[in-house]
């Protein structure tokens, strides 16, 4: 009987391990954000210019927001992978042999069994053998020398039909899964779109320094011929007091842009990391030539994206759709919850073999079929979850339209905003002109004797300041463009 009892085992086992070969499971692997990072390959230390593709594939690489979303969006997938473990092929066996006692009876009992998405279904499959006698109260455990196999389902008719909560688990985890990857495309966007703009204004704070060093070194250099000119008794000394003084007053303004250039090149480095993640200061001389921070193109030429478009593939609503999927899933729950708990429940079994203790009685083919009734009379339960679930679909509903109403309004402000920004470079373009005219037409008249050092410092900070301002607006028109890109998901323009 043992013999029997361990070969029985040994079959089941082997069954089971090839059904486990047959069942192919996804993994997501927990270092894949890892591995997209080491596919690249930036240089732990800045040499040359640095450029803004540079800084965009640093920042989507090693970014730490990016490669937290990245994990918790495998936590999800993790979690999507666990909900699916509902359907799962299940295989159990139990049996006992009794070693002493008047009754010798043993049995072993072997069952597969396999949730099914369709009417909230079961199948299921066994097969038991027995030998020896069995006290009367276990006389359910005889079979015939071959043993017994049997075949069943069971079927929901009302509750559980058409959704129950492992469908729900399931389809929740999807769409759960689905906001995670969104998420992580919605941090992407963010840490690139923050990334460039501090790009740009690391750049116009080096041409705002450059600017300012460049006025001071006029006036540095003039400080030798007003001494020469001073000693000749051609000028004053107060002219070399006055030049002095612009010394010391384009002094400070280059003492300020440096503080700010060192300020948003400590604000850049936050983005532009090494391969361990280090951050990197990027210095004066990373700069790169000043023809690319060059006026913004026609806006005809930039917009290229209706806003209907835009509402389509908008991250956030895209992620406010899953969240009403979602909520709507859970009414459709709540609903099911009401319905009374009818199954139905059919199985066949046949006995093989010689007919063995049990008699003839068990030496036949058995249909079976059964059913289980249920219902709450009050339901307070159900309906309390169906009305708080039907709440948060309509809260969900509205915070969509607020969300479209606001990307809308979002999108045309940025558009204002960068014809604007465009309108006033090109303005301060002209005005750089006619300032630069204004300084060579001064230093001419001072070489003519009909003009004073005043006058032509007048001139060299007002063109100074003509192109601070232009720089400004062209950064606006830089922001304003990327702004734009953000918020019609040019992934291209922004590194991904």
């Amino acid at each position: 009987m043992i013999r029997i009892i361990l070969a029985s085992l040994a079959l089941c086992f082997a069954s089971a391990g090839a059904m486990a070969e047959t069942v192919q499971v996804t993994r997501v692997s927990p270092d894949r954000f890892v591995q997209q990072t080491e596919a690249y390959n930036v240089t732990p230390t800045l040499s040359g210019p640095l450029l803004p593709e540079q800084v965009l594939e640093s920042s989507s690489t090693r970014f730490p927001d990016i490669l937290e979303s990245l994990a918790l969006e495998q936590a999800a997938n993790g979690d999507r992978l666990a909900a699916d473990g509902a359907f799962d092929l299940v295989f159990k066996a139990d049996g006992y042999d009794r070693a002493t006692g008047f009754w010798t009876g043993s049995i072993l009992n072997t069952e597969v069994r396999q949730n099914l998405h369709a009417l909230g279904g079961q199948v299921y499959g066994g097969y038991r053998v027995s030998d020896g006698t069995f006290p009367i109260y276990e006389d359910i455990n005889f079979t015939n020398n071959g043993g017994e196999f049997k075949v069943g389902a069971l079927f929901s008719l009302l509750r559980n039909r058409d959704f129950d909560e492992r469908r729900f688990r399931v389809e929740d985890a999807r769409l759960a899964a689905s906001q995670a990857g969104i998420e992580v495309t919605l941090t992407r966007l963010g840490v690139q779109q923050k990334a460039i703009n501090a790009y740009w204004r690391w750049v116009a704070a080096g041409q705002e320094l450059e600017t300012y060093r460049e006025l001071l070194h006029i006036a540095q250099t003039r400080a030798s011929g007003l001494a020469e000119q001073v000693r000749k008794g051609a000028l004053p000394q107060i002219a070399i007091t006055e030049n002095e003084q612009n010394i010391i007053r384009r002094e400070i303004l280059v003492a300020e842009a440096e503080r700010n250039f060192a300020v948003a090149a400590n604000a850049l480095s936050f983005f532009l990391r090494d391969q361990a993640g280090n951050l990197q200061v990027p210095k004066l001389a990373n700069l790169p030539d000043n023809s690319l921070l060059s006026p913004l193109q026609d806006i005809s030429s930039t917009v290229l994206t209706s806003p209907d478009e835009v509402l389509l593939v908008r991250p956030e609503l895209r992620s406010l759709r899953d969240t009403i999927a979602r909520a709507r899933n859970k009414v459709r729950l709540g609903e099911n919850d009401l319905k009374p708990d009818l199954d139905l429940n059919i199985e066949v079994s046949r006995d093989l073999g010689r007919v063995a203790e049990g008699g003839l009685s068990r030496d036949s083919t058995d249909t079976i079929v059964g059913f289980r009734f249920s219902v709450p009379l009050q339901r307070r339960q159900a309906r309390g979850r169906l009305q708080r679930a039907e709440a948060e679909l309509r809260a969900a509903e509205l915070r969509e339209q607020r969300t479209e109403d606001q990307i809308t309004v979002e999108l045309n402000s940025i558009l204002i905003g960068l014809n604007a920004a465009l309108q006033l470079s090109e303005l301060a373009k002209d005005e750089v002109a006619q300032a630069n005219l204004m300084v060579d037409a001064e230093q001419r008249k001072l070489g003519l004797g009909a003009s004073d050092f005043f006058l032509v410092n007048i001139r060299e900070e007002r063109a100074a300041d003509a192109k601070i301002r232009a720089i400004r607006a062209i950064l606006n028109g830089r922001l304003a463009q990327t702004s734009y890109q953000a918020a019609t998901m040019n992934m291209q323009a922004l590194g991904l």
